[in-house]
C-alpha cells in the first residue's frame, strides 16, 4: 500500500509539472501573438485551452482519489494541498493566456498599440514571474519563490504606468480607442497573471517550509507577510 501511495504522489507531481509546462508555453505564445500580431499563434493558444482544462480536471480528481484512499499526513498532506491550489492557479493562468490571445483576434491592430507603449517590458516581467514560480515548485526552492514574490510590486507599478499611458493615448487620438480598450483588457490579464504566479510561490513556501506566507508587502521593507510570525505575536 505504501509503495502504491508513493507512486501516486510521483504521478501527481509529474502531471502537475506537465501542466505547468503547457501553461507556460501558452503564456509565451499569447505574448508573442500580441507583440508580433501573429493571429495563427493566437488561435493555437485558444485551441489548446481545452487541453489545459482537461489536465486540470485530471489532477483535481487524482488529488481527491489520493485523499480518499490513503489519508495522507504531514509533508504528503502539504503536497496534496499545494498541488490542488497550484493546479487551480495554473488553470487560471491558462484562461488569462486565452483571453490575451482572443483580444488579438478581436483587435488585430492591437500590436501597433503594444509597440507604441512598449508592452514587451511588462510581458517579459510577467513571463519571468510565471516561469520562476514553476521553477520554484519543480526544484522545491522557497528562496526563489520569495524572490519572485518580491517582484510583484514592480509589475503592479509598471502595469499602472502603461495603463495611464494608454488612457492618454485614447484621449489624444480617438481613432485608436478600440485597440486601446483591448490593451486595457490585456493589461488587466497580465496583472492577474502575476498575481497567480505569486500565489503559486506562496504554495511552494507552504509545501517546503510549512509556512503560510501571504502576498502582502509591508511599506517598510517590501517583504512578503509571514502569517505564522504574525500569529506568534498575537499569542504573546
Amino acid at each position: 500500500m505504501h509503495r502504491s501511495f508513493e507512486d501516486s504522489l510521483d504521478k501527481l507531481r509529474t502531471r502537475l509539472i506537465r501542466m505547468g509546462s503547457i501553461v507556460e508555453e501558452q503564456v509565451e505564445f499569447s505574448f508573442r501573438a500580441v507583440l508580433k500580431g501573429d493571429e495563427q499563434i493566437a488561435r493555437l493558444v485558444m485551441e489548446r485551452d481545452d487541453k489545459v482544462d482537461k489536465l486540470d480536471m485530471k489532477i483535481d480528481k487524482q488529488c481527491q482519489k489520493i485523499f480518499a484512499l490513503h489519508q495522507p499526513v504531514a509533508s504528503d498532506l502539504r503536497l496534496l494541498l499545494a498541488a490542488l491550489k497550484i493546479n487551480n492557479e495554473l488553470e487560471r493562468i491558462g484562461d488569462l493566456a486565452f483571453n490575451i490571445a482572443r483580444n488579438l483576434i478581436e483587435q488585430p491592430s492591437l500590436p501597433q498599440i503594444a509597440g507604441t507603449l512598449h508592452l514587451e517590458r511588462l510581458t517579459q516581467g510577467v513571463h519571468t514571474m510565471v516561469k520562476g514560480s514553476l521553477d520554484a515548485f519543480v526544484n522545491n526552492d522557497p528562496e526563489l519563490a520569495y524572490q519572485i514574490m518580491r517582484t510583484d510590486n514592480h509589475i503592479d507599478a509598471l502595469t499602472k504606468e502603461i495603463f495611464d499611458e494608454t488612457v492618454v493615448l485614447m484621449k489624444r487620438d480617438a481613432s485608436v480607442i478600440d485597440p486601446s480598450v483591448g490593451m486595457l483588457m490585456v493589461l488587466r490579464n497580465l496583472e492577474r497573471m502575476a498575481d497567480q504566479a505569486t500565489n503559486i510561490c506562496e504554495n511552494v513556501i507552504f509545501l517546503v517550509e510549512a509556512k503560510l506566507v501571504r502576498s502582502i508587502h509591508s511599506e517598510d521593507d517590501g517583504q512578503p507577510f509571514d502569517a505564522d510570525k504574525d500569529n506568534d505575536r498575537d499569542e504573546e
